[in-house]
Formats: structure tokens, C-alpha cells, sequence
């Protein structure tokens, strides 16, 4: 009798997920190419304009705990949809600002709305993707983000030259609910909830993972057993170091070419996609040479590592050099090499909350992504300052000196380590 092949439902969920992942970054860095043109109507200077960014930052950073507690208490289902649909709103809003102060404001409530994705959308992998598959998903989904802002800032010109800054928020906004309605009918908290996994996919799941909680089972955040994890907080100490380098290159590269580089609108544009081309590459061959390793024989503590460690010394590497170089398509070229060697890290670091977080991966993963924007949220509010008052120069080769203590923090970090040891396959 021949066997029924599994169905490949999950593969469906997780190219939802990368599309996910792809409107984040586009809805946040519509902005980054808009500041010239913001700046000129508004008559913001390049300090006031980092709190601008920076409020996106903070609102994103001081809201990751409370969305992903949201995504684990009513499940990413209707979690995710919820929030997608409020930081479309304010991605949308952003188009009515009159002043710094109202921009401040929208930008701030966008980062609020924003700050539960990436945490619910790992807990929405949590009971869909194999062990061997976690850091390939992580990596792929962060590629899609990354391939998102690098196709958004030449959009983001073309339409600023043909309607002005203010229809580009309004365009972006409008997918990210149209995006929410196909979420909310196609995924489910749990395989086996989906009419269209069939029982030999469920079977490799469940396997592979456990059962998990029952359908409308909603059991506690076990804090206290969170917070104590030393895995996660070198986790979080590391991604501290992550967050303040990208987010340099995603609020103030395309400005850093325009202001410090010489380069007008257009060749802006096409320039500060080229690096986030090369960080798209990193994250899928970072998540995927990680599982590789490990699907091979090689430890899970040492396949997370050596990958992770390797993309940030190689992005501290590439840095320097950019900061230094005298023409503008020799720095680009560094950068180049900088943004793939740090979203290398990447998919391997959001694999770990999966690995030692379970059924709690969104609130695992809240902590760090928290402790992460706030780097990137002192990046961005004090680059403005810093190139004002000291150069270009200061804050690039800080985040060359983060990616270097980045791969530092890494090297101690084990994935084998597991905050709930023995739950997991409990159900």
C-alpha cells in the first residue's frame, strides 16, 4: 500500500510569515527615504529629526513584552492580525503630520503597534516548524524583512517625485491590512486545528515537537522561570549589539549618502538598497547553514554559534573600512560586506528563543527583541546628535565596536540550554 505523503501546510505559513516580515520593514523604512524631503517642508535639522526616528524605536522597544504576552495569552491568529492592522493605521497616519511634534506622535504609536510582530510571529512558528527547520524559518523570515526595506527606498523615490513624501505612507499602510484579512483566514494556532494538514503531517509534526496545548488552552506566562534563563539574558545583551548597528543603516544610511556622501535623491535611493540586497543574502544562508550544521551531526550549541559569531566579526570587518573610504561606491561596496556578515546573526538568534523557549518562544523572544530596540532606539535618537556635533564617522565605527562585542556575547550562549527542560514534549 503506498503511503500518503505529508501536506506541506507549514511551508504555506511560514511564506506568510516572510511576508509579514517583508511589510515590517517596509512600513518602517518608508520614512529613511523620505527625510530629506521631510526635513526641507517641515524645517526639521538632523538632530530633531533622530527623535523623530528614534520615537519609532522606542515605542517598538517598550511595547515587545506586552505583544508578545498578547501573542501566547489569544494566539497569534488574532493577535497578529490585531496589531497588523493597527500599525497599518499609523503607517497611513504618518501622511497627516503638520510638525515634528505630530510626526513624533504617529511615528511613536506605529512602533507600539509594530513591536508585537516579530515576537508573535515566532510564537507562530513554535508549534508549526521542526527542530531542523527553526533556523531556516528565522532565516528566511528575516530575509523577507530585509528584501522588503531594500526594494522600499526606490519606490519610496519614484513616488515622492511623482505625488510627494506623504502618498508612500498611505500606499505601504493599505497592504499591511489586506495582508491581516488573508492571515486571519488561512492560519491557525495549532496544526491541528487546519482542515488542510493531513494526518501524516501532523504525525511529523507532532513527533518532532509534542502535541502542545490544547485548542483554547491558555496557560500562564511562567515569568519568573523566563527571567531567570542566564541563556537569555546573554541573549539579550547580544542583540542589545545587533539593533544598535542595523539600526543605523535602516533609519540614517540613505541620509549618511545624501548629507555626508554627496549623493542626490535618486542615486541615494538605488545606493541604500544595495546593502539591505546583501543583508537578504545573509539571512537566508545564515539560518540555513546553522541547520545544515546541526542536521549534519554537529551540536546545536556549536552550530548557532560558530555561524553567528563568524557574520559579526566579519560585519565589524566591513565596517571600518566603508567609515574610511574616500568614494562613495567603496564605501557602499564595505557596507555591502557589513550588512551580510550582520544578518548572518540574525536567523540564527531568533532560532533561540525557539530552541529554549517552546510553547513560550513569544514572550522568550519579547525580552530580547526589547532589550534589542533599545540599542536600536539610543542609535537612532543619538545619531542625529552625534553626526551633528562629531561626524559620520563616530556613529558608524561605534557599531563597528557593538558587532565585535556582539560576537563576544555569542560565544557564550547555548541552545542547547532550555528554560522549560522536560515540558516540551509534556503534552
Amino acid at each position: 500500500m503506498k503511503s500518503v505523503q505529508p501536506t506541506r501546510v507549514r511551508h504555506i505559513v511560514l511564506w506568510l510569515t516572510v511576508a509579514a516580515y517583508m511589510i515590517t520593514y517596509m512600513d518602517r523604512v518608508v520614512i529613511s527615504s523620505a527625510v530629506p524631503s521631510i526635513q526641507k517642508e517641515l524645517g526639521i535639522d538632523n538632530a530633531s529629526m533622530g527623535v523623530v526616528i528614534g520615537a519609532f524605536r522606542w515605542g517598538y522597544a517598550l511595547f515587545q513584552i506586552p505583544g508578545g504576552w498578547l501573542g501566547d495569552w489569544i494566539g497569534p491568529r488574532k493577535a497578529l492580525t490585531m496589531i497588523v492592522i493597527w500599525w497599518s493605521l499609523f503607517t497611513s497616519l504618518t501622511a497627516l503630520s503638520w510638525s515634528r511634534s505630530s510626526m513624533i506622535a504617529f511615528r511613536f504609536l506605529f512602533g507600539v503597534g509594530e513591536a508585537g510582530a516579530f515576537p508573535i510571529a515566532t510564537r507562530s512558528l513554535s508549534r508549526w516548524m521542526l527542530p531542523t527547520e527553526r533556523g531556516y524559518a528565522q532565516g528566511i523570515t528575516h530575509a523577507g524583512s530585509r528584501l522588503g526595506a531594500a526594494l522600499t527606498p526606490v519606490m519610496v523615490v519614484a513616488m515622492i517625485a511623482a505625488w510627494g513624501w506623504r502618498v508612500p505612507f498611505v500606499v505601504f499602510g493599505s497592504v499591511g491590512v489586506l495582508w491581516a484579512a488573508v492571515w486571519y483566514w488561512y492560519y491557525r494556532d495549532l496544526p491541528s486545528q487546519h482542515e488542510s494538514v493531513n494526518a501524516a503531517e501532523l504525525e511529523t509534526i507532532q513527533r518532532a515537537i509534542g502535541k502542545g496545548p490544547k485548542p483554547g488552552e491558555r496557560p500562564a506566562v511562567p515569568w519568573g522561570r523566563i527571567l531567570q534563563s542566564y541563556t537569555l539574558w546573554r541573549l539579550c545583551a547580544m542583540y542589545f549589539c545587533y539593533s544598535y548597528c542595523l539600526a543605523i543603516y535602516l533609519d540614517w544610511f540613505p541620509k549618511y549618502l545624501n548629507e555626508a556622501r554627496g549623493l542626490d535623491l535618486k542615486t541615494m535611493g538605488i545606493y541604500a538598497t544595495l546593502p539591505l540586497l546583501a543583508g537578504t543574502l545573509g539571512d537566508f544562508l545564515g539560518g540555513w547553514v546553522s541547520d545544515r550544521l546541526a542536521h549534519g551531526g554537529m551540536d546545536l550549541r556549536n552550530a548557532r554559534r560558530f555561524v553567528a559569531v563568524a557574520g559579526f566579526l566579519l560585519a565589524a570587518a566591513g565596517i571600518v573600512p566603508a567609515v574610511l573610504a574616500s568614494s562613495p561606491e567603496t564605501c557602499v561596496a564595505f557596507t555591502c560586506i557589513a550588512l551580510f556578515g550582520l544578518e548572518v546573526t540574525v536567523g540564527v538568534s531568533w532560532a533561540i528563543p525557539l530552541d529554549i523557549g517552546g510553547d513560550f518562544a513569544g514572550s522568550v523572544s519579547a525580552v530580547m527583541n526589547t532589550c534589542g530596540n533599545i540599542g536600536g532606539a539610543i542609535s537612532s535618537t543619538s545619531l542625529g546628535f552625534l553626526a551633528q556635533a562629531y561626524g559620520w564617522n563616530t556613529p558608524f565605527l561605534a557599531a563597528a565596536g557593538a558587532c565585535a562585542l556582539g560576537a563576544v556575547l555569542f560565544s557564550g550562549i547555548d541552545a542547547n540550554r532550555k528554560i522549560f527542560q522536560g515540558l516540551e514534549n509534556a503534552n
